[in-house]
């Protein structure tokens, strides 16, 4: 039995297809199908039935995904262990964050990282999905919540201040008013937003007629005359062609996380990035 084989197992569990899988680690549909008929022959059993709708778990499917999950962390724990034992600066670096902390905040640090370490290789990853570091979907993530794991080294890097804006040309909306406005929201499926919330309570009379998971949408949008937005500063205030408004009570502020898997504490890539966003908040800062 290989691990390799037991990976794909649990992807195909995962995705509930064969297509997903593929997607999921990056290989072939047909490898996918190949290896996991190969893990079936092995093990003497089928795992799968194969039907109109797509693959369904059989008994002994589901017997062995506790075992093929204990097998899964053992050698996640292995990699990790043996990435955090690097000494060179060079390899991949995998970042985690929203869309908009991707676009506006990294941008300058990546830049100074990338020609201070030629030799990393740094991949974003952006997008409301929270990626797993203790299965090594990210090195390292930026959020705007705490992490929930022990097992995660985490530091709080920054207060997110947020800002209401509008179209440069536009007329000043009344605070505590709106009549005759449009608003430009959050989908909320993912979570509370406290900014939005205080958006749609700052001006009751205001017409919500666009939301979207996406500050840099939710900006371009605003720049086109479609509504007022609350944004954070750092994503409005680069925004050409729109304004922010002053109000008399400002949206409430969240907290910038970053963390990375403890077992990686010692590598150097990633301590290198870490010394560079500090650097860097430091002269934000100053």
């Amino acid at each position: 039995m290989e691990w390799s084989d037991v990976r794909i197992f649990l992807a195909v569990v995962r995705s509930g297809t064969l297509g997903g899988a593929a997607r999921s680690l990056r290989i072939s549909h047909p490898t996918v199908g190949r290896r996991l008929r190969a893990f079936e022959q092995a093990i003497g059993h089928t795992l799968f039935q194969r039907t109109a709708d797509g693959l369904v778990l059989t008994e002994e499917g589901h017997g062995i995904i506790a075992l093929a999950e204990q097998m899964e962390e053992g050698a996640l724990a292995m990699e990790r262990r043996l990435a955090g034992q690097e000494q060179t600066l060079k390899g991949n670096l995998r970042i985690s964050s929203a869309d908009w902390f991707g676009a506006y905040v990294l941008p300058p640090i990546l830049a100074d990282f990338s020609k201070a370490y030629p030799n990393v290789d740094v991949e974003i990853l952006t997008g409301t999905r929270l990626f797993n570091l203790s299965q090594r979907e990210a090195d390292v993530a930026f959020r705007i919540v705490p992490f929930d794991t022990a097992d995660v080294v985490q530091r709080r890097l920054f207060r997110l201040e947020y800002g209401v804006y509008i179209a440069e040309e536009a007329a000043d909306p009344k605070y505590g008013d709106g009549t005759g406005f449009r608003l430009i929201t959050h989908e909320t499926s993912t979570g509370h937003f406290p900014d939005i919330a205080w958006l749609i309570e700052s001006f009751p009379n205001a017409r919500p007629v666009l939301r979207s998971n996406n500050r840099n949408v939710q900006g371009r949008m605003c720049r086109q005359g479609v509504g007022i937005a609350v944004l954070p500063h750092v994503v409005g205030n680069q925004i050409p062609g729109i304004r922010r408004l002053d109000l008399p009570t400002p949206p409430p502020t969240r907290e910038i996380w970053m963390g990375y898997h403890r077992d990686l504490r010692r590598l150097k890539r990633l301590r290198a990035f870490i010394s560079t966003v500090s650097n860097h908040l430091v002269n934000a800062t100053a």
